[in-house]
């Protein structure tokens, strides 16, 4: 029955293929030569394929006993796997790291972050979700995430919190929107000259739970991700706050340009990131090491932990 076939004859089977002879692959497993041969036997008998050809002095492998060797080779290699797996899992490593980020979370320090996680921890499971506003902390409560990056209008009521650093969101619209030439650079725009253009709002999934942020204009499309935020107002289509890690770029570029709304102060829109995480959750290795680079790749990649540039 193959189900009898144990790992010690598949590591035989793979140590005289690689020494050459069953009397080799003895000396290095440290046994008698009989006891190799009589393995080998059992393993043909039970797989009903022979493996060796025995007709030369040294047996040499047959053509199946070729194409079984790779075989053996990962169900070993997987074996390895799995004791290491548990191992790790017996001294406290977290079998699977859960985060969720706000939608003006950086892009490029997410994946710096999921790049060094990789390399750290190989073999534990990394589950990341982007929301906007509220939807972040509903995620940490309700369990499907262990961490989340949130930003000012969610509410972490019953959430441990920490701040990251602060994220400033700047008025802009496409180079051809008539905005672009309305006003000098720098010079404010009266609040009655944006309420003639259509405002681009970022929402959140499901319909607005969280209270509207930085609306001036009666007439507003509404999206529920930043990407396609950007998309529309390069094309000229409205006018509307971005983070502006996210737009540098295309500000450098003249894709956007950036317009000062009279209605609001310089600094009037930095927001704070936060992450939060449920009360006394106990964070493994990996979880640890997600939080501390958090904190510390998303202050490299927006700045410092009090207010921005």
């Amino acid at each position: 029955m193959h189900d009898s076939i144990t790992l010690e004859q598949l590591r035989t089977f793979i140590a005289v293929a690689d020494e050459g002879s069953f009397s080799a692959a003895a000396r290095k497993l440290r046994r008698v030569q009989s006891a190799v041969s009589h393995a080998m036997a059992n393993l043909e008998s039970q797989l009903g394929i022979a493996l060796w050809d025995r007709s030369t002095r040294i047996p040499a492998l047959t053509e199946h006993g070729r194409v079984l060797l790779g075989a053996a080779r990962r169900v070993c290699a997987d074996a390895d796997a799995l004791s290491s797996a548990a191992q790790r899992l017996a001294g406290g490593l977290d079998p699977l790291v859960s985060l969720c980020v706000d939608a003006i979370f950086p892009l490029s320090a997410l994946v710096d972050l999921c790049v060094e996680f990789a390399r750290a921890y190989p073999t534990v499971e990394l589950v990341v979700h982007t929301e906007t506003m509220a939807a972040v902390a509903d995620r940490v409560l309700d369990g499907t995430c262990q961490l989340g990056v949130v930003g000012p209008a969610a509410t972490a009521q019953g959430l441990e919190r920490q701040h990251l650093t602060s994220v400033r969101m700047v008025a802009v619209v496409g180079e051809a929107h008539p905005l672009a030439a309305a006003a000098p650079r720098g010079a404010r725009v009266a609040t009655e000259q944006l309420r003639e253009h259509v405002q681009i709002v970022l929402s959140e999934r499901g319909g607005a739970r969280s209270p509207e942020q930085a609306v001036l204009s009666p007439r507003t499309w509404r999206v529920v991700d930043l990407e396609t935020k950007r998309e529309l107002l390069c094309a000229g289509l409205g006018w509307g706050n971005l983070p502006e890690h996210m737009i540098r770029d295309d500000l450098n570029a003249g894709r956007l340009v950036r317009i000062w709304p009279a209605a609001w102060g310089d600094d009037e829109h930095v927001l704070p990131l936060a992450v939060v995480h449920r009360p006394g959750l106990v964070q493994g290795p990996a979880g640890q090491w997600m939080l501390k680079r958090l904190v510390e790749l998303c202050r490299q990649h927006v700045g410092g932990p009090g207010a921005p540039r």
